[in-house]
């Protein structure tokens, strides 16, 4: 593991506020900035590693990354494949839909597909959606939040389910809407490698300072100014 850098395994595809590059190739968004304040608390400057989402895991216990910032919340399936750090970020869950659907609840979805990324909290919650057809994204492709949007607008889906964080922006456009919200305080966090508990504290530790200090606070407010601060 290099002392310099901190090599972060994220995905290369837009998902403001979250993360996403501009025409220079800059990394901008809530998680870009968390990532590079990290690596500035423990000595080191980020370098992004960028890898298609189903590859997170293998890549990271392969050594391409020192740890994993990229839209994971915390599961108990997840956490057979890493360990986790505290939270960074809070999130609830919405359910997206194009305008003018009838779908408001998740009574409304019985007989539908929805669509979410497999063996993700967002598939967890459409497990719960009773009478519903789950339509599972592996995420092998290099835009699977895209790939759900392109399926709910052919009409492959009826409906897509994702942590709001990321439906609110694209729920901008004039063709989708959020047909319902569900409170479930998903909690983010960042993996690392199985089995290095040193590491692992010392990422924790990283984290724990910038929210101490107001910093994280800050990096919040500054990309997700319509949602609370949950720390």
């Amino acid at each position: 593991m290099s002392q310099t850098t901190l090599n972060v395994l994220c995905a290369d595809l837009p998902a403001p506020p979250l993360f996403w590059k501009d025409a220079d190739g800059y990394r901008h968004g809530y998680e870009s900035d968390v990532a590079r304040a990290l690596a500035a608390r423990l000595g080191r400057q980020a370098q992004f590693v960028y890898r298609n989402w189903a590859d997170f895991y293998p890549m990271l216990e392969a050594g391409d990354g020192d740890i994993l910032l990229c839209g994971q919340g915390i599961s108990d399936y997840r956490k057979t494949l890493a360990d986790f750090t505290e939270p960074y970020a809070v999130f609830d869950e919405a359910v997206m839909v194009l305008r003018g659907s009838p779908v408001k609840s998740p009574a409304d979805l019985r007989g539908k597909k929805v669509g979410a990324i497999a063996n993700s909290l967002n598939m967890a919650l459409a497990e719960t959606f009773d009478g519903c057809i789950r339509v599972p994204f592996s995420g092998e492709s290099d835009d699977v939040l895209g790939d759900m949007v392109q399926a709910l607008r052919d009409g492959r889906i009826d409906a897509l389910v994702d942590d709001d964080v990321a439906l609110v922006p694209l729920a901008e456009e004039a063709d989708l809407t959020i047909g319902f919200s569900v409170a479930t305080r998903n909690r983010w966090g960042i993996a690392v490698r199985k089995g290095n508990p040193a590491w692992l504290d010392q990422v924790d530790s990283a984290l724990a300072a910038l929210k101490a200090d107001g910093e994280l606070q800050r990096i919040w407010k500054k990309w997700m100014t319509s949602l609370p601060y949950p720390f």
